[in-house]
């Protein structure tokens, strides 16, 4: 698996070797020891989602906060994404800054967002198909969300069309105005 460190501080993509012959391919997906000697993580991951949204759909950018704060490990089973994790640590020298890469069923590409990052996506393609693992169980009254388009962020979302969002992102504050981490 190769693993690349980004730009901020916590988050990394790895892209597992694929093996392929006249039958398809095969590949490893996840190895316990390679994401731990690459990120120190030393929790473990508890829940499991999967999304399916549409080409336009954006989804984001969510997280929650302590105590139930999650770290995600995502990938694209089918179809692609842009995916973009924000670094919402108040006391961090990358606070506000953001990441993207592009995650498809192609590249078999996955990104690590440890806690104390914001997470959302664009579906770039119709039936996108979105894994993730997580470090904490969903926990409603702790899940927060930050506008996927706020200004101060800047984020340079790849749109093609009208962005398709739900009520709660549609609704959700700036930076300026969220509930963030320390």
């Amino acid at each position: 698996m190769d693993v690349t460190k980004l730009e901020i501080d916590g988050l990394f993509t790895f892209e597992p070797r694929a093996f392929t012959d006249d039958r398809g391919a095969f590949f490893e997906s996840y190895n316990d020891r390679a994401f731990r000697e690459a990120t120190g993580f030393t929790g473990q991951f508890v829940q499991d989602n999967h999304s399916i949204s549409r080409k336009d759909v954006v989804r984001g950018l969510h997280y929650q906060i302590d105590p139930h704060a999650q770290g995600k490990f995502v990938r694209v089973v089918s179809g692609a994404a842009y995916d973009v994790a924000v670094d919402i640590r108040r006391s961090s020298p990358t606070f506000g800054q953001w990441v993207g890469v592009e995650l498809t069923s192609t590249n078999r590409r996955q990104f690590w967002i440890p806690a104390g990052f914001a997470h959302g996506f664009l579906a770039l393609e119709d039936n996108t198909q979105f894994l993730y693992k997580t470090t904490d169980f969903w926990h409603g009254p702790s899940e927060r969300a930050i506008r996927w388009d706020d200004p101060a962020l800047a984020i340079d979302w790849p749109l093609t069309g009208t962005p398709i969002l739900s009520g709660k992102d549609a609704d959700a504050p700036g930076i300026d105005r969220a509930d963030l981490f320390n």
